[in-house]
């Protein structure tokens, strides 16, 4: 169950990369752009599953999905809401099988469906973002009006105000302009991200460059996990407080990730 994604991390999905992420053939057609070195990307999500674990999350690490190098990012493969998981239609066409292999190991797990993007909806779960009673989603290349509209009607009876934000198409996810801090607090990038869509919330901004993004992890009570390469933010976070997990997750940047596309939160809790 997630509800806010600034509540502390009890559940995680991952994907260690052990082989299928280095072998894309045909990396315009996965939208990877170089293929990470296989020995340090193992290294670095190593690193990355023992924060988590210190943290005191249980971490559910699933095999990489035959032929999709891009199974590595989980993030993107389904939405957990408060009654249950949302199975998604993914937007890049190498990427669409990804939703069925992660319904069924939400399903494996004792997670309930409670509903489906179908074609020709698309939602992508970096475009989502859960703050209590706030959905954001991010309208962008990956996440389409129908698939919008889709979601929104999932979501709506739960009690959610939904947040349309529009992206321009240099911007794969909401999560690089946008990710949730605490129960009343966000990152945002100013280009991206307006004062309106983010009203009734205490927001920390930051420019939007291509090391410089809001895609972070929130772990809860005030601890966050930054790639290493995000100086501003880690500087900014700390100076407001946060405890800052920085980690080397450059192999992945590679791969036009960040460190919340490797995990697909399953529950959270206050």
């Amino acid at each position: 169950m997630v509800k806010n994604e600034g509540d502390p991390l009890k559940t995680v999905v991952v994907c260690t990369p052990k082989e299928e992420y280095a072998r894309a053939g045909n990396r315009k057609e996965h939208n990877i752009g170089d293929l990470g070195d296989p020995a340090i990307a193992i290294r670095q999500h190593d690193a990355l599953k023992e924060t988590l674990r210190a943290f005191g999350a249980e971490v559910l690490d699933v095999p990489e999905r035959a032929g999709h190098p891009n199974s590595v990012f989980t993030r993107d493969t389904a939405i957990c809401t408060p009654q249950g998981y949302i199975h998604l239609h993914l937007g890049l066409e190498t990427r669409q099988s990804e939703g069925v292999w992660m319904a069924q190991i939400l399903k494996a797990q004792g997670e309930r469906c409670i509903g489906e993007i179908k074609p020709p909806g698309t939602v992508e779960g970096g475009d989502v973002i859960l703050s209590g009673k706030v959905a954001f989603i991010g309208r962008s290349v990956r996440t389409n009006d129908e698939g919008v509209r889709q979601f929104s009607k999932i979501m709506k009876p739960m009690g959610y105000e939904i947040r349309v934000i529009n992206l321009p198409e240099t911007i794969l996810h909401l999560d690089k302009a946008l990710m949730v801090l605490g129960e009343k607090q966000v990152l945002y990038c100013n280009e991206l991200v307006s004062p309106d869509d983010i009203r009734g919330f205490d927001g920390i901004e930051i420019p939007c460059s291509e090391n410089t993004t809001a895609n972070i992890i929130c772990l809860g009570n005030k601890q966050v996990i930054v790639n290493r390469s995000n100086e501003l933010v880690i500087d900014l976070l700390r100076d407001n407080g946060y405890i800052v997990h920085d980690l080397d997750l450059s192999e992945f940047a590679k791969g036009m990730g960040g460190p919340n596309c490797l995990i697909m939160p399953v529950e959270r809790r206050a």
